[in-house]
């Protein structure tokens, strides 16, 4: 079974869906999805004095811009063990960069954990929680010399965390939009906020099996 293609993302997203992890809480180790056998690639050891703030992750079958699933942060009490499978539920998203191009990732909750289960937006969070978390992902690759980051057109060099309604579109409508299999010229999904849940599209297409580049 591969973790990209074969975990099923929900029925029901709206109100959850399923996460897949790579790296834990508190971690300092860049594990990434190897696209060709579904196992964990050690890509590196951060090189800044930072640690990730949350479980961090993938929604499966989703396919982005980056060529690469959908990214998610999943917060929660406890580091959980690598490409384990939660359910989770957005309650934000922070539109960001890198070398690659657009990069946003999905801010959510994991939904068994009794101390977080309740959140259902973004702004609910502590605001120390929620600088944390940005400030992470500002630093972590400034040792590395490598282009990445919240996006320029805010003029404190990142913008507004979007609503829960605003983040579950920008994850279901890029399911939405997720290429088929079979369908070589499909369109790539566009990550894009939207402040009506109800207009959100869930595509029924696996992301491309060919991606092992």
């Amino acid at each position: 079974m591969h973790p990209w293609h074969d975990v099923e993302l929900g029925d029901a997203i709206e109100s959850g869906f399923r996460a897949i992890i790579e790296i834990p809480k508190g971690s300092k180790v860049k594990y990434e999805l190897d696209k060709r056998t579904g196992l964990l690639w050690l890509d590196r050891v951060l090189y800044s004095a930072v640690h990730y703030p949350a479980n961090y992750g993938f929604l499966p079958q989703t396919y982005c811009l980056d060529n690469d699933p959908l990214d998610v942060l999943v917060l929660g009490q406890e580091p959980v063990v690598p490409l384990c499978i939660l359910r989770a539920k957005a309650i934000g998203v922070m539109t960001m960069v890198d070398d690659k191009g657009p990069d946003d990732k999905i801010i959510a909750i994991h939904a068994d954990d009794p101390e977080y289960a309740h959140y259902r937006d973004i702004s609910e969070l502590p605001p120390h929680r929620l600088v944390e978390v940005e400030r992470f992902f500002l630093d972590y690759k400034v040792l590395e010399h490598k282009t990445g980051g919240c996006r320029e057109d805010d003029p404190r060099g990142r913008r507004p965390v979007p609503t829960e309604d605003q983040a579950r579109s920008i994850a279901f409508e890029n399911t939405a939009r997720r290429r088929s299999a079979n369908h070589e010229g499909a369109e790539t999904p566009m990550i894009r906020g939207s402040r009506d849940v109800s207009t959100v599209m869930i595509g029924a297409g696996p992301p491309p099996m060919d991606t092992s580049a």
